[in-house]
C-alpha cells in the first residue's frame, strides 16, 4: 500500500484510521510526502528551514505510531507543486520500486476551495499510476535502473465529493487522533473541540453504514 500525501499531516487527516487496519493486518504501507510543509505556520518567528525539519520529525513520529513501514520525503517546497514530467517521474520511480497494490492520495477533483498542492498531488499521482507506471516505454531510463513496469490494482482518493467507499475506523479512531497529535506544529495537541469536530466528521463519513465512524474515499478499481 502506498499513501501519497501533499504535506506532512494530510495523510493522518485523510486515511490514518484505514492505515492502522492495514498495518495490523500485516500489510506494508509506505508514505510518500511530497512537500516539506515549510509554509504551514502562523508563527511569524518560525523560519521555513526549521519548520520543515520539525514537520519531518512529526511525520516520522505519526508514521511510527501507525505502523507505516517506510516514509519517503520528496522535500518539494510547500505551495510549489506543479504538474511536471520530473514530479511525475519521481512518483513513477517509487511506484515501480515499492510495487503497491493500492495507491491512496488526495482527490484532485474536490470542488471550490482546495489547496493547490492537494490538487496537483492527486492529479500527478493518478497520471503516474496510469499509464506511466504501467508502460515500459514511459521513462525508459527507469528500465536501465531495473525498475520494471507495475500495474496498481486500485486507487483510493480521500476528500472526494463523490465517495463510493467507506472504511470502518471505529476501532482505530483513537490511534488516528494520536497520530494527528504528533503534528504539534499544526494541531497543537488537538484541543477537545477539534477532536469532537473530527469525530462528528467521521460520523458523517459512516452515514448509512453499520458502523459509527468512517473514512470516505472514491475507490477506483483499475482495468487494464
Amino acid at each position: 500500500m502506498m499513501v501519497v500525501t501533499p504535506h506532512p499531516d494530510d495523510a493522518e487527516f485523510g486515511v490514518a484510521g484505514t492505515v492502522v487496519q492495514w498495518t495490523r493486518a500485516g500489510k506494508n504501507v509506505v508514505y510518500v510526502v511530497c512537500t516539506n510543509g515549510d509554509k504551514g505556520t502562523s508563527d511569524i518567528n518560525m523560519k521555513p528551514q526549521e519548520l520543515a525539519r520539525i514537520r519531518e520529525q512529526e511525520q516520522l513520529a505519526a508514521a511510527k505510531l501507525l505502523g507505516v513501514s517506510d516514509v519517503v520525503f520528496l522535500r518539494h517546497p510547500d505551495q510549489s507543486l506543479e504538474d511536471t514530467p520530473e514530479f511525475r517521474k519521481e512518483l513513477v520511480r517509487l511506484i515501480r520500486t515499492y510495487r503497491p497494490e493500492v495507491v491512496v492520495t488526495a482527490s484532485p477533483y474536490r470542488r471550490y476551495m482546495w489547496h493547490r498542492d492537494h490538487r496537483i498531488t492527486g492529479q500527478v499521482t493518478m497520471d503516474a499510476v496510469f499509464p506511466y507506471a504501467r508502460d515500459h516505454l514511459s521513462y525508459p531510463d527507469l528500465l536501465a535502473e531495473g525498475l520494471q513496469p507495475h500495474k496498481v490494482k486500485e486507487m483510493w482518493l480521500w476528500a472526494a465529493d463523490d465517495a463510493n467507499y467507506h472504511s470502518n475506523v471505529t476501532d482505530t479512531f483513537d490511534i488516528k487522533m494520536a497520530a494527528l497529535g504528533c503534528h504539534q506544529s499544526q494541531v497543537g495537541g488537538i484541543p477537545p473541540e477539534m477532536k469532537e469536530r473530527l469525530r462528528e466528521w467521521a460520523k458523517a463519513m459512516a452515514e448509512g453504514e453499520d458502523f459509527e465512524l468512517g473514512e470516505a474515499f472514491r475507490r477506483v478499481e483499475m482495468r487494464y
